[in-house]
């Protein structure tokens, strides 16, 4: 009897779960974008090449943009866009290449 009680009220929580979903789309956008932008950040600090963490990191930084967008700051969701993505990413992902390219140069090592 009890274990039927519980089985049931289990049953009526997952329901009431799927009804909320069905009726609110963005939740599941926004919970989609945050397990993104989650993963992408443990890769920033997990990954082996430097250049793959800083194009995870971009991934971060385009996840919180679309969260912005979620939050309805669309000004703000495209400054974080232009101004982290297309700048502070692509300034170390061009640092990056170019210390690479003089750490192997000093070692005389061929780039080719």
């Amino acid at each position: 009897m009890i274990l039927d009680e519980i089985w049931g009220g289990i049953g009526t929580f997952f329901k009431s779960i799927t009804v909320y979903l069905c009726k609110n789309p963005d939740v599941i956008g926004f919970s989609v974008v945050s397990l993104i932008a989650i993963v992408a950040a443990l890769y920033v600090v997990t990954s082996k090449e430097i250049m793959h963490s800083a194009f995870y990191l971009a991934l971060v930084f385009v996840c919180v943009a679309i969260t912005y967008y979620f939050l309805e700051a669309e000004f703000i969701g495209a400054v974080q866009l232009i101004v982290y993505v297309g700048a502070i990413t692509m300034l170390f992902a061009f640092s990056i290449m170019l210390v690479r390219r003089t750490i192997m140069s000093k070692r005389g090592d061929n780039d080719e």
